[in-house]
């Protein structure tokens, strides 16, 4: 029965990695602060809970944490879901507030 969750533990950790390294390329790749903000927001808020989320399956059934560790997971868990989104959104109503200005696509023909 440990096998069960030694597999849902690597699937959850493969799938948070994943979604981690798009959030970074996205960061990389695209043209200016709104559009780079989605991915670090949405992304990286995924790949954080799918990662903890790993974490939590393996401590919950470990018998060297625990039930203990499991809720402090738990708990990170539910922090980081609320959050990130949150000071997200709030970095990017600052930036528009303090006048930062979208990419336009006409504005960069000529790059």
């Amino acid at each position: 029965m440990k096998l069960g969750y030694d597999i849902l533990t690597i699937v959850l950790l493969i799938a948070g990695s994943f979604f981690a390294l798009t959030a970074a390329v996205g960061i990389l790749k695209l043209p200016d602060f709104y559009t780079r903000a989605h991915p670090a927001g949405k992304s990286d808020t995924l790949a954080q809970t799918l990662i903890m989320a790993g974490l939590l399956v393996q401590t919950f059934h470990s018998d060297i944490f625990g039930f203990h560790a499991s809720i402090k997971l738990a708990l990170i868990v539910l922090i980081l879901f609320i959050t990130a989104p949150s000071a997200t959104h709030a970095i990017i109503k600052a930036a528009n507030v303090h006048g930062l200005k979208h990419w336009r696509k006409e504005e960069h023909d000529n790059d």
